[in-house]
């Protein structure tokens, strides 16, 4: 036997559930608040599991709660409901302010009367530039995007002739000043000067920066109003001065000589493709590379393009606003910046080129950070939450690790995203946070950082990233510590979880090809190099072709 009963208390109603056992009478009484934000099943598991309830009473208990629910929300709505209409009686709400508001909130939340978006600037600008650089135009939007690149990187040569400069006049007057330490000078006057010299190069950088930034921003407008014109122009058919418009000369190619007459100077690369086919009854054929390279090659541009713009810059720039991006995983700290590391590497790689189409590499990092703090706070709350049993034990953990560090900051395994449309070979970077432990011998499948790459994936495959590039040994550069049978056990796992992820894509995005590139330290052996790729047909089982002769 059951029944239920509430005692208002303001928004809190009160659910008692009785149980009659033998000659046993068991009552539970629960506080609930009204209008309740849960699902009436997930509430119903909570009560089983901190009272310890019999498991044959779940489905009466289930039923009677949500029974319970169901009409004390009705209720709630009836009094409401009638409170309206007695206010419209007695005058103290305006019919007209009323039926206005319901006809607002009508068209708000229907589709059919509701206004039409109005479409974005950048979306605007995307249609207009995907256009453009699929016509013949698409030389000159390279050659001009080149000369502002060259613009950009004489303003970073200059800047940091004169950080140089100023660096070693400092050095110098410090260096008198040591001289002169005990005799004429002490301790106090070595630290003034130390501090004058931090200001002073801290505002000819900001003065720098200020200035880059300004040059960005000019180029920016001045590139996306010339884009629009031009495609405008071209959209009219009896305008003559389109052909002359859209030339230019290679003579007008701006180049750049570096200080000291220095050619910049690719590494020799080592480079091994490989066919896959992975699946169980549908196959998907896919392409893995294994490369010897510098990461950020794939972001740089070429300085010195003696012939004109090189066909994978085209490429990128063709497949900006497509279903083909180009990924790059970087692993970075738990800190998000860009001060320290390959993070500064990559930024000074952003900051050669200005981007046209996406925000600056600050701005995007400014809003990571931004959701990075909010999820931390709304993760706070929900490990302080004391309806939920898994705070009770295993909880706290979590809760301690989020609060011994700073919420600006991001976990191993976890990783943020950059746009980019200014980089070479890369449309999208996946900074992927990592710690010392990927240095260790010891880890496995179930690491952060292995957790990462497949996450990673994922999103490479919801978001239409066809080819991802990812170190093989979780590092950018060789340390001593990293053995042959490191990096052979290294690469193993990587293979091995990575050919894993690779045959769940098929159940992510329906089997699309993809091309996989395993990039190694650029100071990696020949030797090593070559059997790193030896290993990699044998975990893959990369398709061979079968000759099949006959006999007469």
């Amino acid at each position: 036997m059951k029944a239920n009963r509430e005692r208002m208390c303001a928004q809190e109603r009160e659910f008692v559930y009785e149980l009659r056992v033998g000659g046993q009478r068991l009552e539970l009484s629960v506080p609930l608040q009204f209008p309740v934000q849960q699902d009436p099943g997930h509430l119903h598991a909570r009560l089983m599991l901190l009272h310890n309830l019999p498991c044959f009473i779940e489905n009466d208990l289930k039923d009677t709660l949500s029974q319970f629910v169901q009409c004390a929300t009705a209720q709630d709505h009836d009094r409401e409901a009638e409170a309206a209409l007695d206010a419209v009686k007695a005058g103290r709400v305006e019919l007209h302010q009323l039926a206005s508001a319901w006809a607002r909130a009508y068209a708000e939340t229907t589709l059919e009367h509701a206004r039409p978006e109005e479409p974005s600037w950048d979306e605007d600008f995307a249609d207009v530039y995907h256009d453009l650089i699929h016509s013949p135009a698409s030389e000159t939007l390279l050659n001009l995007e080149h000369n502002y690149f060259v613009s950009i990187s004489e303003l970073i040569g200059e800047r940091d002739v004169e950080l140089k400069k100023l660096r070693e006049r400092q050095a110098a007057e410090m260096e008198q000043v040591m001289r002169e330490l005990g005799k004429s000078l002490t301790d106090q006057d070595v630290n003034s000067l130390a501090a004058q010299h931090f200001e002073a190069q801290r505002v000819l950088e900001q003065e720098w920066t200020s200035e880059l930034k300004q040059s960005s921003t000019i180029q920016k407008q001045e590139y996306q109003e010339w884009v629009v014109r031009l495609h405008r122009d071209l959209q009219n058919p009896n305008n003559s001065s389109i052909s002359e418009e859209i030339k230019l000369q290679p003579g007008h190619l701006r180049e750049v000589e570096e200080a000291g007459g220095r050619v910049y100077e690719e590494l020799r690369k080592l480079e091994e493709s490989f066919t896959i086919h992975l699946g169980a009854q549908l196959k998907t054929m896919h392409n893995l590379r294994l490369l010897r390279a510098d990461t950020l090659d794939f972001c740089r541009h070429q300085r010195h393009q003696r012939s004109g713009v090189k066909l994978r810059r085209l490429q990128t720039a063709l497949s900006l606003y497509s279903t083909s991006l180009c990924g790059l995983v970087l692993l970075v700290d738990n800190r998000i910046n860009s001060y320290s590391g390959i993070k500064r590497d990559f930024a000074t790689v952003c900051q050669e080129c200005t981007d046209f189409h996406f925000p600056s590499i600050e701005e995007q990092l400014e809003q990571v950070q931004q959701v990075v703090v909010l999820a931390r706070a709304q993760r706070r709350s929900e490990a302080k939450d004391p309806h939920d049993p898994d705070n009770r034990n295993g909880g706290s953990d979590d809760k301690n690790k989020t609060t011994d560090r700073n919420p600006s900051n991001i976990f191993p395994g976890e990783f943020y995203i950059t746009r980019h449309s200014n980089l070479s070979e890369t449309h999208v970077a996946f900074h992927l946070c990592v710690d010392d432990s990927v240095r260790s011998a010891h880890i496995t499948a179930r690491d952060p950082a292995i957790s990462g790459l497949r996450n990673i994936l994922k999103v490479c495959c919801t978001h239409d990233v066809t080819t991802v590039s990812l170190p093989l040994l979780l590092v950018h550069d060789m340390a001593e510590e990293m053995t042959i049978p490191w990096c052979l056990k290294r690469a193993e796992l990587v293979f091995k979880c990575v050919k894993g992820f690779m045959m769940e894509m098929a159940s992510w995005d329906g089997g699309v090809s993809r091309t996989v590139q395993f990039l190694v330290p650029q100071k990696i052996s020949e030797e090593m190099f070559f059997q790193l790729s030896s290993m990699l047909p044998q975990i893959f089982r990369v398709s061979s072709t079968l000759t099949l002769t006959s006999k007469p």
